[in-house]
């Protein structure tokens, strides 16, 4: 688990203004629209947005807030994060995980030696892929399954011989 599990947990950034009646484009970083539909409050750069409407749209979503009447305002929101309460997630089945939670952490190798963290997860279709800056700077990519990378105790281990 990471280290701040009380932490707001992102799930779109609004790219900007759709038409002049307030609504909004989002970027989804939630596994799709129907867990982004799940939440009715977010917080957006500390001001509060209740969803009233969400549609999807070639690139992600198009959404409407109660609290945004027009386009000016719906554009002041642009690049702004919607977060989400932690404890308003679902629970986890067993094998799950959120990606905030594996996002920043360390990895190492079978000897403890810390290796660099992880960047961010990739999914291109065949499974998830952890995109780690190594200590050295570089910037690698290991799939997210046995062998190349174990949890143990907590820890993620990474098999060296996935970093060459």
């Amino acid at each position: 688990m990471s280290a701040d599990q009380t932490a707001d947990i992102t799930l779109a950034a609004v790219a900007g203004a759709h038409g002049i009646g307030g609504a909004v484009r989002l970027k989804i970083f939630a596994q799709g629209l129907e867990s982004l539909q799940a939440h009715r409050n977010f917080s957006a750069g500390g001001k509060a947005l209740t969803l009233t409407e969400l549609r999807p749209d070639k690139i992600g979503a198009v959404a409407r807030f109660a609290e945004i009447h027009d386009r000016n305002q719906a554009e002041a929101l642009r690049g702004t994060l919607l977060t989400i309460p932690r404890e308003a997630l679902p629970p986890l089945e067993d094998g799950e995980y959120y990606h905030a939670d594996i996002i920043g952490r360390p990895v190492e190798g079978p000897d403890g030696a810390v290796l660099g963290t992880v960047l961010k997860i990739e999914n291109y279709g065949a499974g998830d892929i952890l995109e780690l800056t190594l200590a050295d700077g570089r910037t690698t990519m290991v799939p997210f399954r046995a062998p190349a990378v174990s949890e143990t105790e907590g820890r993620l281990v990474v098999d060296p011989l996935w970093l060459a």
